[in-house]
């Protein structure tokens, strides 16, 4: 077995000669958690073990425009298997344990729908279809991946976004 780099294998390939694709993963080394940090550690406030609730009201607030004139949208829940039920029941009763989400009468409601993880878990997801056909879509370019580590380069400290508390840590 002999390893090639990506162009030695492209050119390899399209002369019709047959490859195969193997990963190594270093299961000996240690991944380095983000309280070894030095800049972790002085600024424990910035980087908490566990959110805790609700955000504080910041300088600059998030919404949503919506078209001039929209009505409220309230769709009716979707049906689920008593199963989901089940862990609708449990990860609402957790989110409202936490904080996260509080009671509400307003006009204003979206289906829920479980999205099967990777680990065999349930995700919570609220489809904002209807709600997205009368928001006022941002007319600026989303930015290339690539320009973005680009950016990176030589950076000492950088962070990225916990996808699963993230939306929890904005104020609509």
């Amino acid at each position: 077995m002999q390893i090639i780099s990506a162009l030695q294998a492209r050119t390899l390939l399209s002369h019709g000669c047959e490859g195969f694709l193997a990963t190594i993963h270093d299961m000996t080394s240690d991944v380095p958690s983000i309280h070894d940090q030095p800049i972790v550690s002085e600024f424990p406030e910035v980087f908490p073990d566990e959110l805790l609730g609700i955000p504080q009201v910041h300088e600059v607030e998030f919404n949503i425009e919506l078209i001039p004139g929209a009505e409220p949208i309230s769709k009716a829940p979707y049906r689920m298997a008593p199963i989901e039920l089940k862990d609708l029941e449990d990860q609402l009763r957790e989110l409202l344990e936490r904080g996260f989400i509080r009671p509400s009468v307003s006009p204003w409601g979206a289906p829920v729908l479980f999205v099967k993880k990777k680990d065999g878990s349930m995700r919570l997801c609220i489809d904002y279809y209807e709600l997205n056909k009368i928001t006022i879509r941002n007319r600026y370019p989303l930015p290339r991946i690539d320009d973005l580590f680009d950016q990176l380069q030589g950076a000492m400290h950088f962070s990225k976004i916990d996808l699963r508390s993230s939306y929890h840590q904005l104020r609509v």
